[in-house]
């Protein structure tokens, strides 16, 4: 790869002058938060400042990277400011997700307030920096170090729908969904800046990633980063975009800015391109490869509707810019989000563009005509899939939109509680639907998408159980998928129906105030609904208890059957004894065409 320069940790002008702010005195705001602010709406910085406190006490990272595609190689610098609030700190801790599945990333040369430190490494995925002495409450802590890593292949096949369910985790190994990895135009490095996971009462790191569901999240913290790479290149990034400036040796330097986020994902492409619209005050972009630019403009629109329906019923989001990446995501993954960007997988960009291309490949596919003809009744099967395909891809980029509140802004545990964030996106996804296209779409959707994902996966064999859980408590990735994507979001849809709309939709509402830039727990929202219709108090922890900590799948959402899964829903014709035999038997080998 490319060399880093003689003094790898001399940032350029522009970063030398931001660091010339560090220190603080009364009211003044260092010049490097005050870049990172600007990732902020003008009114919601002081939202911000109510819940977390001064914004330039947050912590603040100073991250240089250089990226060598052809290579696959990342290399670079990190700082962190970390001002010490509540009790006294002994040591630092950094959290590097790629490392949980194999060790891709390599930190070394640290320093702590500028003396060196040995790192310890207590698992994985986590670093230990031990502090020569405890640090007070008010005291400041000054972390840096270098890093370097070697990123992974892409998985073959990511581009189709089945490729996509096949490879990295669609079955029962798990794994990062393609976090971490290369193709040729695309470097998916979601992870490459180490950040300080959150502590729990006993002073302990939140857990990481375990092959199933999300990967981590963090404290609000503002941060700044300065991406080289070669020409023809581009980088995708949390935040601001502050410029790119082309360098001695040809290759280009992009900079970001991002306040009070809780991720900071590194994206590099080629090949890509952007389409751009306004919603509310707030930059939506649309980034995609020049070959899925159709459809690529679609998700624009998608995006941007839906985060008009959500700035609406929940608030406005807190920054000036929303990317949405398209991604070479793989073991069944449709999209990721973190703060300010969402990805979504190429393999649903593909597969929309494309209907019958998505289809290849499966085994049985000749069989399966029958079955795709009864679910299209008198219209083309082909097209009805495509039909089902494109409101598919809506239906995650509105879920993904979604995830900015869930758990964006309102922080949750992704790896202890997944159901918390996961269930709320899934079901506002549901109610985009609804304020969309009626409540007959969104009733459509709640059956082929949640109720489906549960019955599907009692189908092949797998066990109803709870679905609050930590992600490493599910037996795999399709469990995981049909109790906290498609039986836990039904909750909502259950307390809904009990209290009504009006005390649901303020409860909702109150929710995202009351926790926005904190933390919330498993029942804050059952709480909030209660003091929405306090009548109802009891019924709604009744109804939490049941939908999320017992299992009643089978009596809730009714014994799996074939016949009425497939056989009405999209169509209306029934399938012949036959087919349904057929695929009765198929179904448990296509559902787990991803296990090793």
């Amino acid at each position: 790869m490319p060399s880093m320069p003689a003094h790898p940790r001399h940032w350029p002008l522009l970063a030398l002058f931001l660091l010339s702010g560090s220190a603080t005195a009364g009211d003044f705001v260092p010049p490097e938060v005050q870049f990172s602010l600007q990732h902020l709406k003008n009114e919601e910085k002081a939202r911000a400042a109510q819940a977390l406190g001064p914004l330039e006490a947050l912590p603040g990272y100073q991250v240089r990277l250089e990226l060598d595609p052809p290579a696959r190689k990342v290399k670079g610098h990190l700082r962190v400011e970390l001002r010490v609030r509540d009790r006294a700190l002994d040591a630092v801790h950094l959290r590097v997700t790629p490392n949980a599945f194999d060790p891709r990333m390599m930190l070394e040369a640290a320093t702590v307030n500028g003396q060196p430190v040995k790192l310890e490494r207590p698992e994985d995925g986590l670093y230990r920096l031990p502090l020569a002495a405890p640090v007070a409450p008010g005291g400041t802590v000054v972390v840096e170090v270098d890093l370097e890593g070697r990123v992974p292949r892409a998985q073959p096949g990511t581009g189709s729908l089945l490729g996509a369910l096949g490879a990295s985790g669609g079955g029962s190994a798990g794994g990062d969904y393609g976090a971490f990895s290369a193709t040729e135009d695309f470097l998916s490095l979601v992870g490459v800046v180490p950040l300080v996971p959150p502590l729990d009462a006993g002073g302990t790191p939140w857990a990481g990633p375990t092959g199933v569901g999300d990967l981590a999240l963090y404290e609000p913290a503002n941060v700044l980063a300065s991406i080289l790479v070669p020409s023809g290149w581009k980088v995708h990034a949390t935040g601001v975009a502050m410029g790119e400036v082309p360098q001695k040796d040809g290759r280009v330097r992009f900079s970001f800015a991002a306040g009070a986020v809780r991720d900071f994902p590194v994206f590099a492409s080629r090949g890509y391109e952007s389409a751009t619209a306004t919603v509310n005050g707030v930059s939506v972009e649309s980034h995609f490869s020049a070959r899925d630019a159709v459809v690529g403009k679609r998700v624009l629109k998608y995006a941007g509707d839906a985060l008009t329906e959500f700035e609406r019923r929940l608030g406005p989001l807190p920054f000036k810019t929303f990317r949405v990446v398209e991604a070479p995501l793989s073991g069944g993954a449709g999209g990721m989000e973190f703060p300010g960007l969402v990805t979504v997988g190429t393999s649903l960009y593909r597969g929309v563009a494309n209907p019958e291309s998505a289809l290849e490949g499966i085994p049985g596919m000749e069989q399966m005509q029958g079955l795709l003809s009864a679910m299209g009744g008198d219209a083309a099967p082909l097209g009805q899939f495509a039909k089902v395909l494109e409101r598919t891809l809506e239906f995650t980029v509105a879920h993904e939109v979604a995830h900015q509140y869930f758990a964006g802004l309102v922080g949750s545990d992704p790896i202890n509680a997944p159901v918390v964030d996961e269930s709320l996106a899934q079901y506002s996804a549901l109610l985009y639907m609804e304020w969309k296209h009626g409540r007959d779409v969104a009733e459509q959707m709640r059956r082929d998408a949640l109720v489906a994902a549960y019955h599907m996966m009692r189908m092949s064999g797998g066990k109803d159980g709870p679905a609050d859980r930590p992600t490493s408590g599910f037996e795999d990735p399709l469990q995981y998928g049909a109790l906290v994507y498609g039986k836990a979001p039904l909750l909502h849809h259950a307390s809904r129906k009990l209290i009504g709309d009006e005390a649901f939709f303020k409860g909702l509402r109150a929710y995202v105030d009351t926790y926005r830039f904190k933390w919330t727990c498993s029942d804050c929202f059952t709480r909030e609904l209660a003091k929405a219709s306090p009548s109802h108090e009891k019924q709604l922890e009744r109804l939490r208890v049941r939908w999320w900590r017992e299992a009643h799948g089978d009596e809730d959402l009714g014994q799996p059957n074939l016949g009425s899964l497939l056989g009405g829903g999209a169509g209306g014709a029934a399938m012949d004894a036959e087919t349904m035999k057929l695929m009765e038997e198929l179904l448990p080998g296509l559902l787990n065409m991803g296990e090793e």
